[in-house]
């Protein structure tokens, strides 16, 4: 081999390496959408990705180090809806409805996905960080969502807890697929009357108001 023909094939092999490395990822990512991280194996992804199992494991040496290339592949490939885009809404109200409804077309459109690293999170470790990271990034929608958070505390833990459950996926999934199943738009309406009212419930301490 030549000296001048040397950086060209250390950079063939870098490039292939580097596509090995993605396929795997992306070979790991499809199946956790059809059966899911908990029936995923090694071997799996192995002959998904047309690769040894020896190469996976060159690559990513634990299923921590998979799943963290595997979730960030994911994440590029299906980007959480930017909800600060819609800071320009004066009306709380408004702004939050426009954001449920991102949020749930966002949900329906990986609903297989989420459906199943949700199932699996107890069962794999290696989804902990994942699932961490995701639920970060709901509270920060929850906190763009919540220009008219109240002062008084029991007001205040009320509309944060309506917030939480109303950008959940659990919440969504009650919401669009029970017996009577709203449409993602009814479904973002409802969710912020919800949230109005836990906004505009006083600060009663979560007592019953005494008869009259």
């Amino acid at each position: 081999m030549s000296n001048e023909n040397r950086p060209y094939r250390k950079r063939l092999r870098a490039e292939q390496e580097a596509e090995t490395r993605r396929r795997i990822a992306q070979s790991a990512m499809e199946l956790h959408g059809s059966v899911g991280p908990a029936r995923t194996s090694i071997s799996a992804v192995a002959e998904h990705a047309g690769v040894r199992r020896a190469t996976v494991y060159r690559h990513y040496a634990d299923d921590a180090a998979l799943f963290s290339a595997c979730s960030s592949l994911w994440a590029d490939l299906n980007p959480f809806p930017d909800l600060g885009a819609l800071a320009g809404i004066a009306d709380p109200d408004a702004r939050r409805e426009a954001g449920f409804a991102a949020v749930y077309g966002f949900y329906r459109a990986n609903a297989a996905m989420l459906a199943n690293v949700l199932r699996d999170a107890a069962l794999v470790p290696a989804l902990e960080a994942p699932v961490a990271g995701f639920r970060a990034v709901l509270a920060e929608a929850a906190a763009g969502l919540a220009p008219d958070l109240p002062e008084a505390p029991h007001a205040r833990r009320r509309m944060l807890a309506a917030l939480e459950l109303a950008l959940s996926f659990p919440g969504w999934q009650a919401l669009t697929g029970g017996v009577e199943a709203l449409d993602d738009a009814e479904a973002a309406a409802l969710a912020r009357d919800l949230v109005r009212a836990a906004r505009d419930g006083g600060d009663r301490g979560g007592r019953p108001s005494a008869p009259q």
